[in-house]
């Protein structure tokens, strides 16, 4: 049995065979739509996490791949190792079970499996909103679990009263470990997160590369394009700092997204949504496929979405034999396919074998102070004086233009508006050459700049 960790908030984990709606579960207590659902069974892999709260108490709720069912996914061995994984870490377990079908041999193994971990359990009989199911239920009685609770995770027909005895259990067996939130304290900045989504095409390295930061395999790794669907978080930590890794699914071209099916069109939803969250973007490239099409328009992506970029082009362990001059030639190339993003850092690492990530954790942690960094109005109203001066801005009915003050209106990504004396906007390529010079007298590597311009009001 693994070593369970008592560090943090509680581990509830939700554990079944496939398809009985623990997912679904999952999106009903967290409020949130992070797990994948589909009707296929089998479609939750690894094991999503996320913190819930219920009555003023936190926990850490996981969401685990079907087990002993029926399945078609070829890496239906993988997905029970990960469950098992998820169930010797538990503080608690729900186990769920379908009542529209019954009690059935799986939930049997399953029971044998939860059982034996010796943490509390409570047995959910779900889809109890069908007639079918309420006159079923009393048949998972013969499996011996003392709580029964009859839900449905589809309608929350008796989600409180799960939450309230998953509550009451956790404050008998761990009181020390349960997190109240009615004085709620402003974290310092010795933990204030930083959100990391690790991102890029199928089967470049995305979950070999998080493993590797931290050391154990957390999350599974398979040579099979789109093994990862969830978008699963990870902490972390280090020198003081706390980063919350973002493995997602790998984002292939729309027309092919579309002709896969239903899972993987959600999976880039969710991998979008993440982008949407993440602070700091690490777009992996494979380096014996180069930067493609592809690879832009998802950096694009974070672009648009104000996150910090990195792009890092993975397997650089295979590429040693192009010497100098190959390095040069797949570094000009792959830069020139993203040239809209030229302030962000380009590595050259290796998930496999460690390579250059003690850099990539470096360029991520500055370019995650630097897109927070803020310039006085004063200083930066110099600077645009000077600026204008040497290169006074036009409008495009060639009237006069003079910036009369500058102010930064936010961070993250670094907002600055320009109030001018006419009403205009600037050409693209003098806002290029705008936040170039901010680019390089103040820094912001990493981070894109959002430049507006304004009349000011008379």
């Amino acid at each position: 049995m693994a070593t369970k960790r008592r560090r943090g908030l509680p581990s509830v984990v939700l554990a079944g065979r496939p398809n009985v709606g623990k997912s679904t579960l999952f999106n009903r207590i967290t409020r949130s739509r992070k797990a994948i659902v589909t009707r296929t069974p089998g479609t939750t892999r690894d094991l999503v996490a996320q913190d819930a709260e219920w009555r003023g108490i936190s926990f850490r709720l996981v969401d685990s791949g079907g087990m002993f069912g029926a399945s078609d996914d070829p890496l239906e061995l993988k997905v029970l190792e990960r469950g098992q994984l998820g169930i010797d870490s538990a503080d608690l377990i729900v186990f769920v079970v379908d009542g529209l079908e019954g009690l059935v041999p799986p939930d049997r193994e399953v029971a044998d499996l939860v059982r034996k971990v010796g943490v509390p359990v409570i047995l959910a009989v779900n889809k109890i909103d069908h007639r079918r199911a309420r006159n079923r239920a009393l048949e998972f009685y013969q499996l011996g679990f003392d709580a029964v609770m009859e839900v449905s995770a589809e309608h929350g027909t008796g989600s409180g009263d799960l939450l309230d005895a998953v509550i009451e259990l956790l404050q008998d067996k761990y009181p020390s470990r349960s997190v109240t939130n009615s004085s709620p304290v402003e974290p310092t900045s010795e933990f204030r997160e930083t959100a990391v989504a690790i991102v890029g095409r199928p089967n470049v390295g995305k979950s070999s590369l998080v493993n590797r930061l931290l050391r154990e395999e957390r999350v599974m790794v398979s040579d099979r394009p789109g093994t990862t669907r969830d978008a699963v978080d990870e902490l972390l930590f280090w020198r003081d700092r706390r980063f919350r890794l973002i493995d997602t699914a790998g984002i292939r071209r729309p027309g092919r997204v579309a002709k896969s099916g239903k899972i993987e069109s959600v999976s880039v939803v969710v991998s979008k949504r993440a982008i949407q969250r993440a602070d700091v973007v690490v777009h992996l490239v494979d380096a014996q496929e180069g930067l493609t099409d592809q690879d832009a328009a998802i950096i694009g992506a974070a672009d648009k979405a104000g996150c910090g970029v990195i792009v890092a082009v993975n397997k650089w362990d295979l590429m040693k034999g192009i010497g100098e001059d190959g390095v040069r030639t797949f570094d000009e190339l792959a830069k020139r396919q993203v040239k809209f993003v030229d302030y962000a850092p380009f590595l050259h690492i290796s998930a496999l074998t460690g390579e250059r990530l003690p850099r990539l954790l470096e360029a991520i942690d500055r370019v995650s102070v630097s897109r927070q960094r803020r310039i006085p109005t004063g200083e930066l109203n110099r600077f645009f004086g000077v600026i204008t001066a040497a290169h006074p801005p036009v409008s495009p009915d060639r009237r006069e233009v003079r910036i009369l003050y500058s102010a930064q209106t936010a961070v993250a990504p670094p907002t600055f508006v320009c109030f001018t004396n006419v009403a205009t906007r600037f050409h693209f390529s003098y806002v290029r050459f705008l936040t170039n010079r901010l680019r390089e007298a103040f820094g912001y590597e990493g981070s894109p700049i959002r430049l507006h311009v304004r009349r000011r009001q008379k």
